[in-house]
């Protein structure tokens, strides 16, 4: 179990050279975006990050996420628990330029004055790990399925002609 504290910030290249691993919890509560799209958290995510070099000399990070979040449900907008995890490969640049070169295997992340914002990093793998849609099991939901509409109530009573060319007919007063 991860109970140490990662930094905000640390030197990638320098932990690439020498092969470092790092591992440890990061609070939930630091991720502005993250809150700005699914609400306010609490507790923390445990993070594995591995730096190196490949064979091909490019500097790169193989990480790993996970969280335990709480989401609001589609159908009532109650939070529910969701487990969140990611596993990604970066490829360190410091200009746009070089990201363009990055295999399609690496997600570029920008390095800049040798410095690595790691709350921005885990906070974009988060955010992009994120399901689509999170609904509670029905028999757990608030809202009822009779409680949903699906619009075709909101559809006028009047009948619709049988084909669009009608109304025009109607109109030039062709009957």
């Amino acid at each position: 179990m991860l109970t140490s504290r990662l930094p905000n910030r640390v030197e990638p290249y320098r932990l690439a050279a020498r092969s470092e691993s790092l591992s440890g919890l990061m609070a939930l509560d630091q991720f502005e975006r993250l809150a700005e799209q699914v609400g306010a958290q609490t507790g923390d995510c445990q993070v594995w990050l591995d730096f190196g070099i490949d064979a091909q000399g490019r500097r790169e990070i193989r990480g790993r996420v996970e969280a335990e979040l709480q989401l609001p449900c589609r159908r009532c907008l109650e939070p529910m628990a969701q487990h969140v995890e990611s596993e990604f490969l970066l490829g360190m640049v410091s200009s746009d330029a070089l990201a363009a070169e990055l295999p399609s295997t690496h997600e570029p992340v920008l390095v800049e004055n040798e410095q690595l914002n790691l709350l921005e990093v885990i906070e974009d793998e988060l955010i992009l790990s994120l399901p689509q849609v999170v609904y509670h099991d029905e028999a757990h939901c608030r809202v009822s399925r009779d409680q949903l509409s699906s619009g075709e109530e909101a559809e006028s009573s009047e009948p619709t002609p049988a084909s669009p060319f009608e109304v025009l007919r109607h109109l030039k007063g062709k009957s």
